[in-house]
This record gives structure tokens, sequence and C-alpha cells, in this order.
């Protein structure tokens, strides 16, 4: 962890209006927490019609933080794109699930985050992360036929009630019927990958001591019906599941040979029959304020 002031920190705002909590009056109370912070914006970018910004761009602007206000995708998309870059990245809870703003900074809304930064140190560290051939995982990945009730949650977040129905009929006969997928290898040891046959979904969570990997299964439609909610909230611990451990390497395979669903931090990746997953560090500083929360 490193502390640097911020009275003088040029800062860039990233947003995207298209996530969960992101319209256009919670982006003008968070440039009004911005400017009572001393911190105001020098530009604000609209993700994605405005690229998110690349090492070079923002050391030619002279930027010292770069904050983020979107869901866990549009933080996925901007870190990856600032990686290597030696400024700080701060990311705040503008979408649906913030799984990475909570983890930096508890369960608060931006405003409050930005607010803690007035005066302060700025204090700072590299998270455990995913590492795959698709890029980093910062949040977590999910593989397996379960993966297709990201398309419900897109017919929620589009509030379009025939396609919520219809993803919802193909989400539930395709987790009970697509190509499942089983944890094969971790390290360079072959395991038992848990069940037979494979499992709905398997999540994978990087974690200081490893990548934690669970699979989840279920017995009957209707269970499978639950378990898509779950999967849906990303609240898998209420689904019925086997723990697979926590490992620095993880190689998953589809029994079948068939690709296998894949999200990576929320968002869709074409997945093959077998994918690696290992364990990493990220490799920008992230500002946390964990140290004000509670």
């Amino acid at each position: 962890m490193t502390s640097n002031g911020t009275s003088s920190a040029k800062v860039w705002l990233v947003c995207n209006a298209a996530s969960g909590s992101n319209n256009d009056a919670a982006v003008e109370e968070l440039l009004a927490a911005f400017e009572a912070a001393g911190l105001g914006p020098d530009r604000v970018l609209r993700f994605p019609d405005d690229p998110a910004p690349q090492p070079a761009d923002l050391d030619a602007a002279g930027v010292d933080m770069l904050a983020v206000f979107g869901g866990d995708g549009t933080t996925h998309s901007v870190v990856m794109e600032a990686y290597g870059w030696g400024g700080a990245v701060l990311v705040l809870p503008g979408g649906t699930m913030n799984l990475l703003a909570k983890r930096m900074h508890g369960d608060v809304p931006a405003p409050e985050i930005v607010a803690r930064l007035s005066g302060a140190a700025l204090s700072t560290l590299r998270p455990p992360v995913i590492v795959s051939r698709h890029g980093i995982g910062l949040t977590g990945a999910l593989a397996g036929p379960g993966t297709v009730w990201n398309e419900v949650r897109e017919a929620m977040r589009a509030m379009n009630v025939i396609d919520f129905v219809a993803s919802t009929r193909e989400a539930i006969a395709q987790s009970a019927n697509g190509p499942k997928v089983m944890c094969a290898e971790v390290g360079s040891t072959e395991v038992d990958g848990g069940r037979e046959e494979g499992y709905a979904a398997i999540t994978v969570v990087p974690k200081d001591d490893g990548l934690r990997a669970n699979g989840y299964y279920a017995e009957s439609l209707g269970d499978y019906a639950g378990q898509g909610i779950a999967l849906l909230n990303r609240n898998f611990r209420d689904g019925p599941h086997d723990e697979l451990g926590r490992h620095p390497r993880l190689r998953l395979v589809c029994p079948t040979g068939e690709p296998m669903g894949l999200l990576i931090d929320g968002e869709p990746f074409d997945g093959a029959a077998e994918e690696i997953f290992e364990l990493g560090t990220c490799e920008v500083d992230l500002v946390t304020t964990k140290e004000f929360d509670g």
C-alpha cells in the first residue's frame, strides 16, 4: 500500500450511462462531490462513446488519478486499458453489483467515497486478479451453461418483458441441458473435479491465497430456476454447490468437448472447450478507502 497527497491531483473521470446507477443526476451529484473535495475532474469521458484512456493518453495530459463510475464490466475495460500506468485508478460504484468498488471501499455510495479523499493521503493497493488468455478478471469468472443467465440480466436491464420471459425459459433449459464444465487440473496436478458429469456453473474468484473455485449444480427444473436467480444476482452462496478449493492455477474443461459459456467480470467472452486461469496481481494501483469504512 502506498500513500500520496491528493490536494493537487489532476483527475479524469470515466462514466458509462448504460450502467445500472449511472444516470445524469447521479453523475452531477458525483461531480459536485469531486468539486467539494477539491478534485474537480479536468475531463469527463462518456464510455463507450469515448474510448477508455491508455497510459500514454494519461501521461501526456499529466493525469494523476483516473476515476471510473460504472459497473464491473465498465471498470474491467477501463482498468485493462490503464494496465501498466503509473497513476492511480479510483473505482466508484455506478453499476448493478459494483463488486470491485465494494472490495476497495466497502458498500458505500460514490459521493461518500470521494468525500473521504478530501485532504487525505491517497492509499492504494494492487489486489489479486485472474489471468487468462482473455485478459484479467478483477472480480471473478463464471464458466458453464449457467452463463446464459447473463442474457436474462440484460433483458431486465433493458426492461424488455418479452425478451425477459423468452430468455428466462431459454436460461432454465440451457442450464439444465447445456454442456457442463468441470475442474480438471489445479497447478500441474490432475484432481477430482467434483461431480463426474460436471457443473452448470463454476465460479472462480481471486483471493490473496489463491483462486477460489466453487461448482454449482441443481437437481430439478425448480432448482435450476432458483439457481439461475442466484447467478443473476451473483449471490452464488445461496445455491447448492461443491467447494473446489483455492489454487494458484485452474484448468476448466467441458467433458463433451464443446465451447463453454464464459463471463469475466460479468461480461461475456467466447469460451473454448478448455480454459486456464492463473492467479496474478493487478498491474495498476487502485485507490482504497477501506480504512474509513465503519
